[in-house]
């Protein structure tokens, strides 16, 4: 079931990518152009992560839970800021309409579904939200530079030449601290969600096994 799923979250997130590329060619009518104007947005670079990761483990590949977490943590945030800051902001219709459904709400959904049920979660810690941050800190810091070079901003809420140095380091810490939020939110769910076991090629497995054994053959002695 796993494997299933895992499958259809890396189908979902490439057929998204594509299909978003493809509507974006035809307006731009050059691959090379329409890359970089992609690259320019949260949702597909967190949405390529996933397909990246999640044809890795549909194959066997194993994932930590650290970045498991922060993965998923990531593309939920992608869902949560465009259903509540920008959805509705850009008609969409055709293939974009298409691409927007996949990417902002098929894969975040189904993500989260995955780490609840399936992915390993031994290991997190309190201070692993501040360590996730630095994907979008880092990002931040991407969009601003090129947005410096073309005067091209991804979303409004972080277009420097529309609010200002002042207000996007108001908007990003606001986003950031939300950030952290769910993070932890995240690791409080991490314990006491899901099971380790149930995550087959997990490589902590044989090692508790190992040490339940252990503690058992001491009980009898």
């Amino acid at each position: 079931m796993h494997r299933l799923l895992a499958v259809s979250i890396a189908l979902a997130a490439w057929a998204g990518l594509i299909v978003q590329f493809a509507a974006t060619i035809s307006e731009t009518g050059s691959a090379l152009g329409t890359a970089w104007i992609l690259l320019r947005f949260f949702t597909i670079i967190t949405n390529l992560l996933v397909a990246l990761t999640m044809t890795g483990v549909a194959r066997g590949r194993r994932i930590s839970p650290f970045i498991f977490a922060g993965l998923t943590l990531a593309i939920i945030f992608v869902g949560l800021v465009y259903a509540t800051l920008l959805h509705g902001l850009v008609p969409l219709s055709g293939l974009a309409l298409v691409a927007d459904y996949l990417l902002h709400y098929v894969v975040p959904v189904a993500m989260a579904l995955y780490w609840l049920a399936f992915a390993p979660k031994i290991g997190l810690e309190l201070r692993d939200p501040l360590l996730w941050s630095v994907y979008p800190l880092a990002y931040l810091f991407y969009v601003v530079v090129r947005g410096s070079v073309d005067g091209r901003y991804p979303y409004p809420f972080i277009d420097v030449s529309d609010l200002g140095y002042g207000r996007i380091i108001l908007n990003s810490s606001m986003l950031l601290a939300a950030y952290v939020v769910a993070g932890l939110a995240v690791v409080a769910l991490g314990p006491g969600v899901g099971s380790a076991s149930r995550c087959p090629r997990a490589p902590w497995g044989p090692a508790l096994e190992r040490l339940e054994r252990a503690d058992r053959a001491k009980g009898k002695t």
